[in-house]
């Protein structure tokens, strides 16, 4: 099976390098009266507890390798050669840069060659990428190349569009704006009237 190079979760740092739980809410407790509260106060108590069982949900794609995710696959498809297109995937990340919220939906497609996933695993693809520290413009490639190098179908596509949080909470205060991101790939790339379909599919408007 391909391997997904630097998109693997292999190439992530062992659990073992990782801090403790302790340090983890120590650093929330410093950042607390970095910020100029109390973390002494009542409010405040269990504040580095919560902000610790709530980054190890935010960040849960770390602990989850993709390419198993899609390891099943069934060839028993009835000579089924059309695109397969899960639209609206809701997300949540965070951006690497602010670590603030990026909110979205992703579109995912492919054009399977005897071979197809379930159709949740694409769900769990997007989520395994969004749950980790990201740019939009990454994580709409890593979605893409890893369904292309483990299913190995004849094109991908993945349309990306999110609202981010460090463009409409802080520096520039823009609420309302999205961020449209694609990747295409085989078919999808190489023929126009496989992308319109696709672009229609999800509502799109793309000029050739």
């Amino acid at each position: 099976m391909a391997s997904t190079d630097s998109s693997s979760a292999a190439a992530l740092p062992a659990l073992s390098e990782r801090p403790s739980r302790a340090e983890a809410e120590s650093a929330i407790r410093t950042l607390l009266r970095w910020a100029g509260d109390d973390p002494d106060r009542e409010g405040l108590l269990d504040t580095p507890a919560r902000v610790a069982r709530a980054y190890e949900e935010f960040f849960a794609g770390y602990s989850k390798d993709p390419v198993e995710i899609l390891s099943t696959t069934f060839s028993e498809v009835e000579g089924y050669d059309e695109m397969v297109v899960l639209t609206n995937i809701r997300f949540e990340s965070h951006c690497e840069h602010h670590m603030a919220p990026i909110i979205g939906k992703a579109h995912v497609a492919y054009l399977p060659d005897r071979r197809v996933v379930g159709i949740s695993k694409l769900a769990r693809l997007v989520d395994i990428y969004a749950k980790r520290l990201q740019i939009q413009e990454k994580m709409t490639v890593q979605i893409a190349d890893t369904l292309q190098q483990v299913l190995l179908p004849k094109g991908v596509a993945v349309v990306i569009e999110a609202s981010h949080g460090c463009m409409t909470t802080r520096g520039i205060h823009k609420p309302g704006t999205s961020l449209v991101t694609s990747r295409m790939l085989g078919a999808f790339r190489d023929d126009p009237s496989t992308r319109r379909e696709f672009m229609s599919i999800i509502g799109q408007k793309r000029s050739e």
